[in-house]
């Protein structure tokens, strides 16, 4: 791996291949690093804390006791609700916000690498949510009914259709030319094929589907607000 491509915002080369043989064992398949920012105080710092950013997830290390162990906090974008960073006299302060837990922060990050740093969790963070939504509504994606409307004609003064009653036939007279075959019965009318009944309340599965998608913050109230009044509309 070249790790001057990670060096080019001013980061320590030294630090960089320290982080990367580090992170490069916590890897899973498919995954690789995009970006390291690494913190610089204005005194000399001989093992700053960094951020390393992955397609997956992002790494936050600080180095303890003289650099002979390692803090890791690591999370996956699923974990991740937000990244803040504000500009200071020195570098720049940057706040990876979790779902859950506190807050986390790393301060003296040059700021050039800061805001990097914010695109590149934004557009992941971004990436992610609209991968989640996609298949969260192919998940709610309900197929139409499957029951099929029966249609039973009706007299034009809307009177109930009754059903025909089979006349016997009447005798016919014995005579010497041939007997005239007795005329067809009516059929009874069949009665009517009951109608499926329709998913077990298949709006208020699909309201609640809806739900959880703005709880999660994957849809906006507007988006939200449009598609209950569209489910709603088909009562």
């Amino acid at each position: 791996m070249n790790m001057e491509q990670f060096a080019q915002d001013g980061q320590d080369i030294k630090i960089i291949e320290k982080l990367v043989t580090k992170v490069q064992d916590m890897l899973t398949p498919g995954e690789k690093i995009d970006y390291i920012a690494v913190q610089k105080k204005p005194a000399v710092t001989i093992l700053p804390d960094s951020i390393t950013i992955s397609n997956k997830r992002i790494f936050m290390c600080e180095f303890t006791k003289l650099g002979l162990a390692t803090d890791f906090e690591i999370f996956g974008w699923q974990d991740i609700k937000d990244i803040a960073f504000k500009e200071e006299i020195f570098g720049s302060k940057v706040t990876v916000i979790p779902f859950t837990g506190e807050n986390l922060s790393i301060d003296y990050i040059p700021k050039v690498q800061a805001r990097k740093l914010y695109q590149y969790i934004k557009a992941a963070l971004e990436n992610y949510k609209k991968a989640e939504l996609a298949a969260e509504k192919e998940k709610i994606v309900i197929a139409p009914t499957v029951a099929k409307e029966v249609i039973i004609e009706r007299p034009e003064n809307n009177a109930p259709v009754q059903p025909a009653v089979t006349a016997p036939a009447a005798p016919q007279p014995v005579v010497s030319a041939p007997v005239t075959p007795p005329a067809p019965t009516v059929s009874n009318i069949p009665p009517a094929p009951p109608v499926k009944e329709e998913e077990d309340d298949e709006i208020t599965l699909k309201l609640k589907k809806l739900k959880t998608l703005f709880d999660k913050q994957l849809i906006t109230q507007e988006e939200y607000e449009s598609k209950k009044r569209e489910v709603l509309s088909s009562l």
